[in-house]
């Protein structure tokens, strides 16, 4: 009888360990790749949708070989930490944009306050030579390969006072993604900004250690901000896009079908969360003054005139050829 017990048990070890094998990360050589995709919002913010979506296109056109687990409200870590887990491969993808300047300083090009006028103006950067420029240096400098980008709503300032002018930022304290150039025009504006993790930002607004944040209309939806937050102070500072990359190492362990498999399905979640942005964005502005927060006009021309001399300054040459190669667009 112990030694039917023993046989038992060492089955049951057996099909355990072949089960764990099955569901091997991206660098392994089971039947089905599974690809762990961590991301800042929660999950009814579009970029979530948008990436369930794309999950699910992955695992149809693969026949299930290729699986993607998603972890929204950095489960996984912060963007950065994120990025670093891709390189270490205890993470495959993210969403993110600006913050990988701290790898590749052409990235900063993505989010440069007041260099875009306009969607259109945004859309023709992102889809010619200087997108594909941008885009090269991402894979080279920080290892990830972009899939497909989100366009992102103009970034605004929220606060608990009204602040109209650069002069209304003396004494404010605000939370700035881990961005140097966002650090560089906010302190040229005249505030007071700190980088700080996303998901600290409500606690922090609670407790008083800042003032006030900047994002677009959509995360200041999904934090919450509008419990801590009265004003939107329409600076309308960045237009800007955001990739959703999976590391170079991963995406190459492929084999061709299968990365044409992901190239098709990242081309049909764009479509698809192009549309949720379309039809959603308007809606949740009227949903934030619906929830008490009330959106003020500012000048955008001396917020524009302050930020410049701090925009330029921390430039090196290639990132102000890029920068040139943005306005001259919009011309």
């Amino acid at each position: 009888m112990r030694k039917k017990i023993g046989l038992a048990l060492s089955a049951l070890m057996v099909t355990a360990l072949a089960a764990c094998g099955g569901d091997e990360g991206a660098s392994g050589s089971g039947d089905t790749t599974t690809w762990k995709l961590g991301h800042l919002s929660n999950e009814d913010h579009q970029w979530h949708k948008t990436a369930e979506k794309f999950a699910e296109l992955v695992d149809e056109k693969t026949d299930g070989e290729l699986q993607i687990d998603i972890y929204p409200n950095e489960e996984l870590g912060s963007e950065t930490e994120v990025l670093d887990g891709i390189k270490a491969g205890t993470a495959d993808m993210t969403i993110t944009g600006e913050t990988m300047e701290n790898w590749a300083p052409e990235a900063a090009l993505m989010a440069t306050p007041y260099a875009f006028n306009n969607e259109e103006h945004l859309q023709k950067v992102v889809e010619g030579d200087i997108g594909s420029d941008i885009e090269e240096a991402i894979k080279e400098e920080v290892g990830v390969t972009p899939l497909y980008y989100h366009t992102r709503a103009p970034r605004n300032l929220t606060s608990n006072e009204k602040i109209e002018t650069p002069d209304d930022l003396e004494g404010f304290k605000m939370r700035v993604p881990n961005v140097p150039l966002f650090m560089d025009a906010w302190e040229e504006a005249g505030a007071r900004p700190q980088a700080m993790d996303f998901s600290e930002v409500f606690t922090g607004l609670q407790q008083g250690v800042i003032d006030g944040q900047e994002n677009p209309v959509d995360l200041i939806q999904s934090a919450g901000l509008s419990e801590v937050q009265d004003y939107v102070n329409v600076t309308e500072h960045v237009y800007s896009w955001i990739y959703v990359v999976v590391g170079n190492d991963q995406f190459e362990e492929l084999d061709e079908d299968t990365q044409t498999a992901v190239q098709e399905a990242a081309q049909e979640a764009q479509e698809y969360g192009k549309e949720l942005y379309d039809t959603e964005t308007e809606e949740i502005e009227e949903e934030l003054k619906e929830e008490g927060m009330e959106f003020v006009e500012v000048d955008q021309e001396a917020f524009a005139e302050k930020m410049q001399p701090g925009v330029e300054a921390g430039f090196d040459d290639v990132q102000m050829d890029l920068y040139n190669r943005i306005v001259e667009a919009g011309e």
